[in-house]
């Protein structure tokens, strides 16, 4: 089960796991031989936070997207979270709450990442390989379809494409009319492949993914599968985490 990290909403403090300073030389070479393969290490790209909102605390975030204005988010439901539940909705910016426009069935799906593209809304499910599409206007369920993956995570579109993330390093074209396989493109830094690529955003011309587990969000080249450059958000987790504390306290 997995939740993603976002800078707008304080949710749960992440560890980064950071490379460590080393006097082996054998290990030295062979990072340096890595980076000559694969490339450059990404440039760290510096962040600032415009504004936060509240968020309902039982909303196990999976996927999050603004569209016109409004900002659409899509929750899963883990056993372990009784009050959980997979649903799709609109994000009352003011309270938090979610106007729920979907709910999946619990005991069945777990939902994941959401996009939006041609008034349609599109949703993936965890392990079922069972994917949704809805009239974005009425919400209506217009098909399902199956998941070319083992699990569904992240969504996005580059506006002809649907691209979705597996907890691999791979991310996945889809057509969104007859929703097969396009292509696939393989993610990777300058120490190798990149895997556990989360929420997706695709913004001006780069896919933008939370790494699952860490603080860290990556700038893929889609061209490339390269990562150009990294946001580190410890420092936000951090801060996010202690102000949970002291409210609770």
């Amino acid at each position: 089960m997995k939740t993603i990290n976002t800078s707008i909403f304080a949710a749960i403090l992440l560890g980064i796991n950071t490379l460590a300073g080393c006097g082996n030389e054998n290990e030295k070479a062979a990072t340096q031989a890595v980076s000559t393969v694969y490339g450059p290490a990404p440039a760290e790209i510096n962040y600032a936070v415009v504004k936060a909102y509240p968020h309902d605390s039982n909303a196990f975030t999976e996927g999050l997207l603004v569209h016109e204005g409004k900002l659409y988010e899509s929750t899963g439901s883990p056993s372990d979270l009784p009050d959980t539940k997979s649903l799709v909705g609109i994000v009352d910016l003011s309270t938090g709450n979610i106007d729920t426009k979907v709910e999946l069935d619990r005991k069945k799906y777990f939902g994941e990442g959401i996009v939006i593209l041609n008034n349609k809304l599109y949703q993936l499910t965890y392990v079922s390989k069972v994917g949704f599409v809805y009239d974005l206007n009425t919400f209506e369920k217009l098909q399902e379809f199956t998941i070319p993956s083992k699990e569904g995570w992240g969504m996005t579109t580059d506006s002809t494409h649907l691209i979705m993330s597996d907890g691999t390093s791979q991310l996945t074209y889809l057509d969104p009319e007859t929703l097969q396989k396009a292509r696939v493109v393989g993610v990777y830094d300058n120490n190798g492949p990149l895997k556990n690529l989360n929420e997706l955003e695709y913004i001006n011309g780069y896919i933008y993914a939370n790494v699952y587990t860490t603080n860290t969000i990556v700038k893929i080249d889609p061209s490339s599968g390269q990562v150009v450059g990294k946001i580190y958000l410890t420092a936000l987790a951090q801060d996010a985490a202690q102000k949970i504390r002291l409210r609770l306290s």
